[in-house]
């Protein structure tokens, strides 16, 4: 190897980065000691940005593009260096690839139950969870506020402090927003733009962006929604008169299916069980009371046949029974039969008739 092999060998001529990782922000050129040669080529692909720090001032910022290093297109780099337009010695510097693309699918969420005043329920609590997406729009601010000399600074390194930023608008806007609770499901996307609007400021002076911000999921304490199941079930139900008329319902039977409390707490829940169905039926559906029940219909007058000497007679009204048993025509041991009835029995058998003999002594007694 010749001494010119050599000293070209101690000079970078080629610049570029290829991000085989998924959460790489910054990523530092390895010199390993080399000087960049004068003319060398700078290769910055779509999605990346290249920054260049000399003896710890930053310098030029190049976006996407082939570049030759030249005095001409490092202005900053030359005014830094003293340098004229007839420079030609290798250099040496920091180059810092910074990836512009967007990071998704970014998780944040509530550490901490969130209290708001809810004009429904009152104060209460609410968790929060949801994605977000985050970009780099100014490599250089980003580079000195955030990364620093980082050789290789990775999404996790700042995810929980935009966390903590996203979480701080978050309790801010719901709490200003005075939106039920209940409706917050609905508006969701309209608070993910309101938040992500609130978090801009703060984070441009990072040198980043939100390009996206989503709540997936806004959850009450685990009370809260118990209680809230109850009142829906009730609803469903109808109106038993009184929440707490359902809540004791609710603890007999979570009594009677105790198997701890044995046959006592079996009979409480069915009795309960029983009222409580009966206090239903009678409220009718949803909780309307019926209308009157209308009278039942008069009951059929029965008519009867009776049996003597082998014929028939009849049919009689049960008053015309009644004067037949005053004059003795009819006894408690006459056959009688009507509709409906299974064969002939004796008038004092049957208790439609037997109550016309109450009145009249018994037959007297056989000589």
């Amino acid at each position: 190897m010749g001494i010119f092999d050599f000293l070209s060998g101690e000079f970078i001529d080629v610049i570029h980065w290829v991000d085989d990782t998924r959460d790489t922000m910054v990523w530092r050129f390895e010199r390993q000691g080399h000087a960049i040669k004068y003319g060398a080529k700078l290769t910055v692909r779509e999605g990346q940005a290249a920054v260049f720090i000399h003896e710890g001032q930053l310098a030029d910022v190049f976006t996407p593009g082939l570049y030759m290093l030249e005095t001409n297109n490092m202005p900053i780099l030359t005014t830094l260096n003293h340098w004229d337009h007839g420079f030609k010695s290798p250099f040496v510097s920091d180059i810092y690839f910074v990836n512009t693309t967007r990071f998704n699918d970014l998780k944040w969420g509530t550490k901490n139950p969130i209290i708001l005043r809810d004009p429904e329920f009152g104060p209460t609590r609410i968790r929060a969870f949801g994605t977000y997406s985050v970009r780099v729009t100014d490599p250089a601010k980003f580079l000195t506020e955030i990364v620093g000399t980082d050789g290789e600074f990775t999404m996790d390194e700042i995810s929980f402090q935009i966390r903590n930023i996203i979480v701080q608008e978050f309790s801010q806007v719901i709490a200003g927003s005075r939106i039920p609770v209940l409706d917050m499901a609905a508006n969701t996307s309209d608070l993910g733009k309101l938040i992500a609007a609130a978090i801009s400021p703060t984070l441009q002076n990072y040198g980043l962006t939100i390009p996206e911000l989503y709540i997936e999921n806004i959850s009450l304490p685990p009370a809260v929604e118990a209680a809230l199941d109850k009142r829906t079930s009730m609803g469903m139900a109808g109106d038993l008169g009184k929440f707490t008329q359902y809540s004791a319902a609710e603890a007999m039977t979570a009594a009677a299916n105790n198997p701890a409390g044995g046959g006592m707490a079996a009979g409480l829940g069915a009795g309960m069980g029983m009222a409580m169905a009966g206090q239903m039926a009678q409220q009718g559906p949803w909780g309307a009371k019926p209308a009157p029940a209308a009278p039942p219909p008069p009951p059929v007058e029965h008519v009867w046949h009776i049996a003597e000497g082998g014929e028939t007679r009849g049919p009689f009204s049960k008053a015309t029974m009644g004067r037949m048993a005053a004059d003795g025509s009819l006894t408690r041991i006459t056959y009688v039969w009507t509709a409906g009835q299974d064969g002939w029995l004796a008038a004092e058998d049957v208790q439609e008739l037997a109550q016309l003999f109450t009145v009249l002594p018994p037959p007297p007694p056989a000589p």
